[in-house]
């Protein structure tokens, strides 16, 4: 009966270290989790490809300057441009409130004269004079400026050789494109625009480039929305000067207030007059010194 017995239990211990060698081994194939399936998942490779390429948006440009039409220009002030063919140019408007052919004069600038320097150049009084092209240049250049604008049978008294965008605002100094002859003689409406434009970017309340926007684009509806003249000036320290006399004296036989550089002849004999009535740069007496330097009529022999 022992040797049965010694039997059984040789055979149940087989069979229980088979059972547990057989829950240590690998599951069959069929057991294996599948791999997930591209359609719910996409492969690490596309997925580090997609995000390589992924970029934020690019920031908006900022807006151009308003001026930022306008050419900067070198021509010399000491030779004679050529102008535009005669009868090539066509101005708009009438009389006092005319303006140039765009193509012709779109306006041009002084690379000298930047909202950054303002205060060593259109800022400091008498420097448009240093810059300021002589008659001998401009005289002929105007002639030639009247023909191209089909004015060349009329007198030159008839026209002042404007700067577009003016001296004292950062204009081109001796520039086809920035010159043309304006009807009526100086002072004009435009003249008290180019004035309170020159207050305001001097003053800090307006920056360069918009008063030139303005002297170059729309300087006649901004002269009708602002009546034409120049702010009122900030109170002087020292008592005002007084009125000058109603009616001139050794001079044109008329009221101040309607004398114009068409009234003299010269240079020499405006400046006379202007001196004689209390004209200086920070007084511009009956208008005839646009750009306050001092000088009277600049434009006349």
């Amino acid at each position: 009966m022992r040797r049965p017995l010694v039997s059984l239990c040789f055979a149940f211990a087989l069979a229980a270290c088979g059972a547990t060698s057989q829950t240590s081994d690998p599951p069959p194939a069929a057991a294996v989790a599948a791999p997930i399936s591209t359609s719910t998942a996409p492969p690490p490779t596309l997925a580090h490809h997609a995000t390589h390429h992924v970029r934020s948006p690019r920031p908006k440009s900022r807006a151009a300057s308003s001026a930022g039409d306008l050419p900067y220009s070198t021509a010399s002030g000491h030779q004679v441009q050529p102008q535009p063919a005669p009868g090539s140019c066509h101005a708009t408007g009438h009389g006092l409130y005319s303006s140039p052919d765009r193509h012709c004069a779109p306006g041009a600038l002084n690379p000298a004269v930047r909202q950054s320097t303002i205060d060593q150049t259109i800022c400091v009084a008498g420097y448009t004079k240093t810059i300021r092209p002589s008659a001998s240049v401009t005289d002929r250049e105007k002639l030639a400026s009247m023909a191209a604008y089909g004015d060349g049978g009329r007198s030159p008294h008839d026209f002042e050789y404007d700067h577009l965008v003016s001296l004292e605002l950062g204009g081109a100094v001796n520039d086809p494109r920035n010159l043309w002859p304006e009807p009526g003689a100086s002072p004009n409406p435009k003249d008290s625009v180019e004035d309170h434009l020159h207050s305001l970017v001097c003053d800090g309340q307006m920056p360069l480039a918009k008063a030139q926007h303005i002297i170059a684009t729309g300087w006649i509806s901004y002269a009708k929305t602002h009546g034409g003249s120049p702010p009122a000036q900030k109170p002087a320290p020292t008592a005002t000067k007084p009125a000058p006399p109603p009616v001139s004296s050794g001079g044109p036989n008329k009221p101040i207030s309607e004398i114009n550089c068409s009234d003299f002849s010269t240079h020499a004999a405006a400046q006379q007059w202007f001196t004689a009535h209390g004209g200086s740069s920070s007084n511009n007496v009956a208008g005839l010194d646009g750009d306050h330097d001092g000088l009277a009529c600049e434009s006349l022999p």
